[in-house]
């Protein structure tokens, strides 16, 4: 999602493929060995990390100035994020898989972790670099949609008012919204 979102942004065409990833495609394999989602092929570029994605996408263009943050705030942002946070949002989404933690408690430390310090920042900012939305909020934003949508009650009832109106912002935007068509399964 947040690699669409930046190409889309970017306003880099691309061909959108949907993969089964239980029947992955050969052609996707032959650009990708490593078989994961998303990847990106252009002009004999490969790219098979939604973050690297997003960066190059920026590299082509960059409208509203998504780059223009303090690199290091961001990569500490976008670092915990994809590091520990994922981890317990894991957790916490697939129960089933943990059995030995409890779920209440996955979804304790992702609120200790993350959720408290961005609604902290969003008390100050609409968004988290700032006053405008930047790579952070869009590489962040699909993790929180999924911790949200494992229990949409609980969140809810959860007193994070400035992170509920930075995610309805951003699920509510042009953007997100244009990225969020369903594609038919991609056959070889």
């Amino acid at each position: 999602m947040r690699a669409r979102m930046a190409l889309k942004y970017a306003g880099i065409q691309f061909e959108h493929r949907e993969i089964a990833l239980k029947n992955k495609p050969q052609s996707m394999l032959l650009a990708s060995p490593k078989g994961t989602v998303p990847v990106l092929c252009f002009d004999g570029l490969v790219l098979d990390q939604s973050l690297d994605i997003m960066r190059w996408a920026l590299e082509q263009s960059d409208p509203d100035g998504w780059m223009g943050v303090d690199g290091e705030v961001s990569q500490t942002w976008i670092g915990k994020n994809d590091g520990p946070f994922k981890v317990l949002l894991d957790q916490y989404k697939y129960p089933n898989r943990f059995p030995d933690l409890k779920q209440e408690d996955a979804l304790s430390s992702a609120i200790d972790l993350m959720i408290q310090p961005m609604e902290l920042a969003l008390q100050s900012s609409e968004y988290l670099m700032g006053k405008k939305m930047s790579l952070v909020d869009v590489a962040i934003f699909p993790f929180i949609r999924q911790l949200v949508a494992v229990n949409p009650q609980r969140f809810e009832d959860l007193p994070f008012i400035f992170l509920r109106q930075w995610l309805n912002q951003l699920l509510e935007s042009e953007l997100f919204n244009s990225v969020m068509e369903k594609h038919s399964t991609w056959i070889d």
